[in-house]
């Protein structure tokens, strides 16, 4: 069941039931082939009248099939009922049946009214109509006759009641029937309603739940932020200082020295202030990437569309990993490549940009934490297999890689032996067989393997 309703058309979302459907289609064409065939038994066989009943007939069948449309077009579906009802001798009870899908599915007072002072004129006149034939071809004669009389009995049909008892029955029984059928129809429609508001405010309620997690996050991340610029920004900030301070010192130190002719002071002297430069250097961009991770924590949405344009951008072509590549040349960094990649149109979009940010991560880190070191950059994209290879590494090893196979699987990651230096945890990063849905890196050096999915 849709719960959205249509305020210019004042629709209501009601679920139709084939369990019920059937029974209705089945019930409206048998109750108006009945009363059909009463009306026909007062026409010669070989009359123009009961050719119009056989024609009748023929339409009674199938007539029951509109039912079908009602959820569609209930106001198309009633309006033929009524008019099937006036014009051929039918029963009521397909436009009754019409009359209660048209108010469960349609608001408003106009509306209503209108459909059931038609659905109330149509029943009337049905039943009224029924009740003014012959004895004989009447379903209410029938019903208010005595018991074994009649023509199948080979006698004549004798009445318990008078024709305005059989009129003044057909009336109120059809008044009933309209009663009825508007009831139930205003029924499914109060119950659809209180779905449809029932899941407005589980919409709402989940909604301020969604509000009230994302407000305690958010205060969770300012009051993060607030600790780290009071902690983390001073301490960054008094460790720049202090590198300052004593950069000042070495380098009168080593002014001091020179003066007195003390080279090997003078010497030590100026390989701490260099020391020292790169101490207050680093700390210095440290204390700007923590104003930077402070600033995304205070401004999310900022940091959120951030990250998506950076997303956006990114893309594993020969262009991006070549202007990739010279903006890390041009910050002093030796690189030797080897790029092949083929046919990147057959590979999944969101395969490259992961990969694109694998490299882009590798040479960050390496020019971080192994700054002047020679790097060797290898990317392997093939997209008939479906994946993405990338290495980075510092240092040459005297053994070859070895690719690690899982049956079934190709290549998970590649090992680099005999990387034994304190940069070694940065030597390598593997990205091998990615698709969507999976991603694994490998840092290797020292005997540590971490991965994470």
């Amino acid at each position: 069941m849709s719960v959205i309703t249509n305020p210019s058309t004042a629709e209501v979302p009601v679920r139709t039931r084939i369990w019920c459907t059937v029974p209705m289609v089945v019930c409206a064409s048998f109750a108006c082939l009945a009363q059909v065939s009463f009306a026909s038994q007062q026409y010669a066989q070989d009359s123009a009248p009961y050719l119009w009943m056989i024609a009748c007939v023929l339409v009674a069948i199938p007539s029951g099939l509109i039912l079908l449309a009602r959820n569609s077009y209930p106001q198309a579906v009633f309006w033929t009922a009524c008019l099937l009802v006036v014009a051929l001798p039918y029963d009521s009870l397909i436009a009754l049946m019409a009359l209660t899908s048209l108010l469960a599915r349609r608001q408003g007072t106009k509306v209503t009214l209108r459909s059931v002072l038609a659905a109330a004129t149509t029943t009337i006149w049905s039943q009224v109509r029924d009740a003014l034939h012959p004895a004989e071809a009447s379903i209410w004669h029938a019903i208010f006759s005595k018991p074994y009389t009649g023509v199948r009995y080979g006698n004549t049909m004798v009445m318990l009641v008078d024709e305005r008892t059989i009129i003044a029955s057909a009336v109120v029984v059809a008044l009933i029937a309209v009663a009825i059928a508007t009831l139930v129809g205003l029924h499914i429609r109060s119950r659809a309603l209180a779905r449809v508001a029932e899941a407005k405010a589980q919409s709402a309620n989940e909604q301020v739940s969604r509000l009230r997690t994302t407000l305690d996050n958010q205060q969770l991340a300012d009051a993060i932020a607030a600790e780290a610029h009071d902690t983390l920004a001073h301490s960054l900030s008094l460790l720049a200082l202090n590198a300052s301070a004593l950069q000042a010192e070495s380098r009168k130190l080593k002014a001091e020295a020179e003066q007195l002719g003390n080279a090997n002071v003078a010497g030590m002297a100026g390989k701490i202030a260099g020391t020292t430069e790169d101490i207050r250097r680093q700390a210095s961009g440290a204390l700007d990437e923590a104003h930077s991770v402070i600033d995304m924590l205070r401004h999310p949405e900022d940091a959120r569309l951030q990250l998506a344009a950076n997303d956006a951008e990114a893309s594993l072509t020969r262009d991006s990993l070549l202007q990739l590549i010279g903006d890390a040349r041009a910050a002093n960094m030796r690189i030797d490549t080897w790029i092949d990649v083929q046919q990147l149109g057959q590979l999944d979009e969101s395969i490259g940009v992961i990969a694109y940010h694998v490299v882009q991560e590798g040479l960050t880190n390496v020019r971080r934490h192994a700054p002047g070191a020679p790097v060797s950059l290898q990317v392997d994209a093939t997209p008939p297999r479906k994946g993405c290879m990338c290495t980075s590494a510092i240092q040459r090893c005297r053994n070859p890689p070895r690719i690690w196979q899982t049956p079934g699987r190709g290549p998970v990651f590649l090992v680099w032996p005999n990387a034994y230096s304190r940069l070694a945890e940065h030597a390598n990063t593997v990205l091998t067989n990615i698709t969507s849905s999976t991603l694994m890196y490998g840092y290797h050096g020292l005997g540590e393997h971490r991965t994470q999915p």
